[in-house]
């Protein structure tokens, strides 16, 4: 209990220095892909490119945003979220795991796929509770948009955290990843079931409907259009918010 407390102390502090931005233009990207590039190829995951920047297609679906993560002004972490109720409207995962997604979406369920979780190794170092601020804005896009779902592919030996700390289920056997050289488990977080308990235990997870709209009134590629992008079921669930 005292560890959970000191804890939540280190990341409510933290997070008053901290700010997320939508990155919109091309040197807000560039400076995400960077971080993502050295991150990256520091632990093995991708092979180094040329360019010093890794990004894909995904990165310009009309469906996303690539948040970053400032901590007193400096760019600090970022991750990717895609947002779905529509197979028009792609997700990365849906590529390695049709058979699980393509239903769900046929059917308009709203799903989030957060990927690319990144931090400058001196945040990381410095602060131990930076995945707890990095993955903030994935529950905020949840409860913005009334998400069913969270799917998270990370790297194997990554998931035990996602299991203990979000509750997150094992959903397929790992599954070689596109641009990635190690394969991926794939887990989801039942967001309906599991809302109410998350902010119990976290409660800096909670957040005002002007923080949430601010972040996600748009995407990193439109400027507006942004719930035909999603699908039209989560058009209905926002019209009737």
């Amino acid at each position: 209990m005292e560890r959970s407390r000191q804890l939540h102390d280190r990341v409510f502090s933290l997070l008053e220095r901290v700010e997320y931005r939508r990155a919109e233009t091309p040197e807000e990207k560039a400076a995400i892909f960077a971080m993502r590039h050295e991150a990256y190829t520091r632990a093995g995951t991708i092979a180094p490119k040329p360019s010093g920047l890794f990004h894909d297609p995904m990165d310009e679906t009309p469906n996303v945003w690539l948040v970053g993560l400032f901590i007193d002004g400096d760019l600090a972490g970022s991750l990717r979220l895609h947002v779905s109720a529509s197979l028009s409207a792609p997700l990365p995962a849906t590529e390695v795991y049709p058979d699980l997604l393509t239903p769900l979406l046929g059917a308009g369920r709203t799903l989030i796929d957060g990927t690319r979780f990144v931090s400058k190794l001196e945040y990381s170092q410095r602060h131990p509770e930076m995945p707890y601020i990095i993955l903030r804005p994935i529950f905020l896009a949840e409860e913005h948009f009334r998400a069913e779902l969270i799917t998270v592919a990370c790297r194997v030996e990554h998931q035990a955290f996602y299991r203990r700390m979000y509750r997150c289920i094992p959903w397929a056997e790992a599954r070689e990843y596109p641009n990635l050289n190690k394969p991926m488990a794939f887990l989801r977080y039942e967001c309906r079931n599991q809302r109410e308990a998350l902010h119990r235990r976290y409660p800096y997870y909670r957040s005002s409907e002007s923080e949430r709209a601010e972040l996600f009134e748009r995407s990193s590629n439109i400027l507006r259009g942004v719930r035909q992008a999603i699908g039209d079921a989560a058009e209905s669930a926002l019209t009737d918010a």
